[in-house]
């Protein structure tokens, strides 16, 4: 972790307005309420705005497949050396068919042996747009060759989102959440 404590706390659940409440507790009696929340949960109005595009990126509504969108994001973490995102994206990566062995190849980047030449396009997508903020034609053809242009958008919504998440997280502090673990 860049930081060994928060700078922003997570809210507990005794600290929620009425507002918060109506909308954190159903999260909270599925599951945890992650950090990352707790954390964005103390600038309600933002919070809110930015739990739409996060569910848009994370959600039915992408276009990218979760293998697909789970490489994109942890290359950036990776980046971005945003350890709670890297922790919790591996559980999330999981889930959507990598292996370990690939999670780790993701911190080599786009030119480690074993890549799919679709795979070390996806990765060398976000390495362009982390160091550029742009992909490159070459980058671009070859991402064309399997996206339609809805799923290119999709790329550069996802890398963006989560190099904006990583700041969050790493400027605010968020510490990883219980069982998760880091780097």
């Amino acid at each position: 972790m860049k930081l060994s404590k928060p700078r922003i706390t997570p809210m507990a659940a005794g600290e929620w307005s009425e507002e918060q409440r109506k909308v954190l507790a159903p999260i909270h009696e599925t599951g945890p309420t992650y950090n990352v929340m707790g954390t964005l949960s103390r600038h309600w109005d933002a919070a809110q705005k930015f739990m739409v595009w996060a569910y848009h990126i994370m959600g039915d509504t992408s276009t990218l497949a979760p293998r697909e969108r789970e490489i994109l994001i942890l290359r950036i973490g990776w980046l971005c050396q945003a350890e709670y995102e890297w922790g919790q994206h591996v559980i999330f990566g999981r889930e959507a068919g990598l292996t370990e062995e690939e999670m780790a190849r993701i911190k080599e980047g786009p030119d480690a042996k074993g890549w799919s030449a679709f795979d070390a396009s996806l990765l060398r997508a976000v390495d362009e747009l982390h160091s550029d903020a742009l992909i490159s034609d070459a980058t671009w053809a070859e991402l064309s060759e399997q996206y339609d242009q809805r799923q290119l958008m999709d790329v550069v919504f996802t890398v963006g989102q989560y190099n904006m998440v990583s700041m969050a997280l790493n400027s605010f502090g968020v510490q990883l959440d219980k069982g998760v673990t880091g780097f």
